[in-house]
């Protein structure tokens, strides 16, 4: 087994292996870039290091002789006390997980080859203030000291020199803040300093390792779905210093804008610093023009490099670059993160430009990118307050309260607030609570700090860099600079796409991206993008669009939106409101007399509400799922109407409706209705209610019908577990369709099918399609019912620790679980259509919006999904997305 790999043997082909990092630095090194020298050590090692709870044999043998190569590359020896080689301990995981794992600096510094670096470049100050970093990064990261203890003490010294500025601190200011670094570490962890370069490099490789398994980098992979057992690779790189002096610099650049995708130079450099100054927003950068004016010869090889990754990766990259006295060093690129709206306009930037074409293009945005293009945005026309402008950095409108740490944003939006988190700058122990905030401001930054750069990845809005905002957090309290002050809990707005930040809540209004759906024309160019992509994927999927929808205005809505039908219409909706007291006649009557004149009521209120329902849908099919729900939820609550004529005898009055109703709702109750009197044993229990809705489906057709109509309404039995079940229901619901045959003089096609909702049905799928038309399966009900949990109390309670233990990367009700009810959807899928070739099968729970649901659908075989309207167009994209995908997987 090989666990190292020198630079020059690999290739961005090989994240898996080396990680992206590592990958791409090995791309650029066989590119001939400027790249410092190293060596990867690779993901498998990782994952070897983790099961074992230590280095795996051989690895220290390899590193060695890695580690002797690269002191002959550049010819310098580990922590030399003459002339030091210096080197970098960076994590690189195949997925991108910006400051979430491990980074050390300098490593290779101490006592004394601290005085040869500073013999070697001639400046004590750059070698003093490169040992402080190394004792700042390390004591935090591999010796796990409170971070805040080095940045507190290095702001004393800053405040004592009456500065707020580390490149004022001299010499002896930093001589004096390294023995107070390594006082810190004495003091903290009952050691002193490793002086040893070698122990030092070790330590911190294995704490990249350990950093796999952290709280926030956890946390972040949950976010974005990221497998738990990839584990991360290591790079072990030659330093190259951006603190040299004012000469040099470090940066981060991208070679399009990643907030917008429009073409042109955006980035960060900061003068005199090391690459983590820049994304941890400690300085405000300059951008990449104010680069051209400090040093042309740098900041133009840069653009060529940037144009060369660009077209060699073809797709925006995002670089890493350190500028040493003038000579330009590559130490990272990647595909870059951006925000949906950059994601939909450089896919289509770079179709027209050659680059690749549409099938590619649909495939390198999502239906996550895509929803979010749908949130609202900030109504321009509405009364506004500015407080500030900063940096948009991530595309949004986010109202919420203002909070000033991750504790209180995670502690209130578990409560139910919105909140904003604002920050000086975040870092990565800030993960949780940008997670649970609606936005993120920071007053410090620019689009490529930390809080730039994840808030990108995860889609939360945030605005960076608002210099004119005075963030205390000891206060918990911003100030503005003409005097106004924002404290905890006060409500703001900020606008990710603007880097607007108003005081209040501003009202919101539909994006563009809405409005195009809506049908509206818009001369704009992401609504354009967004219409390619959405026409090529349309062109290319097989799976139908259906959407769920209980009345004719979210089916009109869901029509534009290109829904291809009803997948659900639930007709319980239709029994709420003024017709609960219909309902209650229905469940008191006395006879059967008193329960058909009950019926009778509702069944011309039935048939005009699926009238309307198949006008809005004239011509696509519209499944109608009979009634589904215990009739108690119909009624008054047991313990509440109790209590009402109780209070009522006590008085000694008599309220015989009441006491009546009461007797029925006892009568009705159950300790488990959800498995109880429901769905099909309803229709069974009290034949004339499936019956009443069957007819009033039958007649409403013939109406459209005669209104020249095209209807094709299809009729859903729920909650069926064996076939008799269904055969009882089809025969009531097939003689009320002949009936109303008989008397309309028409012919009307309508299907009837059965939701697969339980485990038994799916087991015997075979049998039960003998009696249906069609199969709808309840991924809602079928998950609970497969994992034994009910939804409404298991998301709050215990939820959170199984995500934690890693039982769970997604919640089941979010994304299906594709082992367990995924292999019931497509063991069902498969029986019945052995039983009937041609059955027709779909999905209507919420999974059918969910884009790794909607690719697991297509690929089992399902004619169709179904879902929120609101979700009708990311399910469009994602079942494109699904067969090109395939596609491109068969060509490779």
């Amino acid at each position: 087994m090989t666990w190292v790999y020198d630079f020059a043997e690999g290739s961005k082909d090989k994240k898996d292996l080396l990680g992206g990092k590592g990958a791409n630095l090995a791309e650029m090194t066989n590119l001939g870039l400027p790249v410092p020298p190293g060596f990867t050590i690779s993901t498998e090692t990782c994952r070897a290091y983790l099961a074992e709870g230590g280095e795996p044999e051989g690895l220290a043998e390899e590193v060695t002789e890695h580690l002797a190569a690269l002191e002959e590359a550049m010819g310098k020896k580990l922590g030399d006390s003459d002339d030091p080689l210096l080197v970098s301990v960076r994590s690189g995981a195949k997925f991108s997980m910006p400051g979430m794992m491990e980074t050390v600096l300098n490593v290779g510094l101490n006592d004394t080859s601290v005085g040869g670096l500073a013999a070697r470049s001639e400046s004590e100050r750059f070698a003093l203030d490169s040992y402080r970093r190394l004792l700042q990064m390390f004591g935090g990261t591999v010796l796990h000291v409170d971070s805040e203890l080095f940045s507190d003490a290095l702001d004393d010294v800053k405040k004592a020199k009456g500065t707020d500025n580390d490149l004022d601190l001299d010499a002896d200011d930093l001589r004096a803040l390294v023995e107070t670094f390594k006082g810190i570490i004495k003091a903290d962890t009952g050691r002193d300093f490793p002086q040893d370069p070698r122990e030092q490099m070790d330590l911190a490789i294995r704490a990249v390792f350990d950093s796999w398994n952290t709280d926030r980098a956890r946390l972040y992979r949950r976010q974005e779905r990221i497998p738990e057992d990839l584990g991360t690779a290591v790079n072990v790189q030659a330093m190259v210093f951006g603190n040299f002096g004012m000469d040099s610099g470090s940066g981060v650049a991208f070679t399009r804008d990643p907030a917008s995708g429009a073409q042109g130079e955006y980035g960060d450099y900061l003068q005199n610093a090391q690459g983590e100054d820049v994304v941890a927003g400690i300085r405000n950068t300059v951008s990449l023009a104010d680069m051209a004016e400090i040093d042309r010869t740098s900041h133009d090889d840069l653009m060529q490099i940037m144009t060369r990754l660009e077209r060699h990766y073809r797709d925006m990259c995002d670089i890493e670059f350190t500028v040493e006295r003038g000579k330009l060093w590559m130490l990272q690129t990647r595909v870059g993160k951006r925000t949906p709206e950059a994601a939909f306009r450089i896919a289509v930037h770079m179709v027209d430009e050659g680059m690749i074409q549409l099938d590619e293009a649909v495939l390198r945005v999502t239906g996550d990118q895509l929803a979010q293009l749908m949130f609202p945005r900030f109504d321009e026309s509405a009364d506004r307050t500015l407080l500030a402008k900063g940096m948009n950095a991530s595309p949004g409108a986010a109202v919420g309260k203002a909070v000033f740490d991750s504790d209180t944003a995670v502690e209130w939006a578990g409560r139910g607030e919105d909140v904003i988190l604002v920050r000086k700058e975040t870092n990565p122990d800030d993960l949780r609570g940008m997670v649970a905030a609606r936005g993120i401001l920071t007053s410090r930054g620019g689009k490529t700090s930390h809080a730039a750069v994840v808030a990108r990845g995860m889609g939360r809005t945030c605005v960076c860099g608002a210099e004119s905002l005075d963030v205390d957090t000891k206060a918990r309290e911003f100030r503005v600079r003409d005097g106004e002050t924002i404290r905890e809990g006060d409500v703001i707005s900020i606008d990710g796409t603007t880097g607007e930040v108003f005081a209040g809540a501003v009202p919101v209004a539909d994006s563009v991206v809405v409005r195009h759906f809506e049908g509206e024309k818009i001369d704009d160019d992401l609504a354009q993008a967004v219409a390619r992509i959405m026409a090529h994927a349309d062109g290319a999927r097989r799976l139908r669009v259906r959407t769920n929808a209980d009345t004719p205005d979210d089916a009109a809505r869901a029509r534009r939106f290109g829904a291809q039908g009803i997948g659900l219409c639930r007709t319980e909706h239709m029994f709420l409101g003024e017709r609960r007291e219909l309902v209650e006649k229905l469940i008191v009557a006395e006879d059967e007399a008193g329960v058909e004149a009950a019926l009778d009521e509702l069944l011309p209120l039935q048939r005009q509400d699926f009238t309307e329902i198949l006008e809005a849908m004239d011509g696509l099919p519209v499944t109608i799922r009979l009634l589904d729900p215990p009739l108690h939820e119909f009624l008054p609550d047991l313990t509440e109407l109790s209590v009402e004529v109780a209070l009522a005898e006590e008085r000694g009055e008599v309220d015989e409706h009441a006491a009546r109703l009461l007797t029925h709702v006892r009568r009705l109750h159950e300790q488990n209705p959800m498995l109880g009197l429901r769905g099909v044993r309803l229709g069974i229990q009290i034949p004339g209610l499936f019956r009443m809705q069957a007819r009033s489906i039958a007649e409403a057709a013939a109406d459209r019908m005669d209104a020249h109509g095209t209807p094709r309404p299809e009729i859903m039995v729920p909650l069926v577990a064996s076939v008799r079940e269904l055969e009882i229901v089809r025969g009531e619901i097939d003689q009320q369709i002949a009936e109303v045959e008989e008397e309309r003089g028409v012919k009307l096609d309508i299907a009837i099918g059965t939701m697969i909702e339980l485990p038994r049905a799916a087991f015997l799928a075979n049998r039960i399609a003998k009696s249906a038309d069609f199969f709808s399966f309840g991924t809602n009900d079928l998950t609970q019912m497969a994992w034994g949990f009910s939804r409404d109390d298991v998301e709050a309670s215990f939820f959170s620790r199984y995500f934690e233990h890693g039982i769970f990367d997604v919640s089941p009700f979010e994304s299906l679980d594709q082992l367990g009810v995924g292999g019931m959807v497509e063991m069902g899928t498969k029986k019945g259509r052995k039983t009937k070739p041609d059955l027709k099968v779909g999905v209507c729970g919420e999974h059918g919006g969910d884009p790794l649901s909607v690719h697991f659908f297509d690929e089992v075989g399902l004619n169709y999904v179904s879902c929120s309207p609101f979700r009708v167009p990311v399910a469009r994209l994602e079942a494109g997305r699904s067969v090109l995908g395939k596609r491109d997987s068969e060509e490779r």
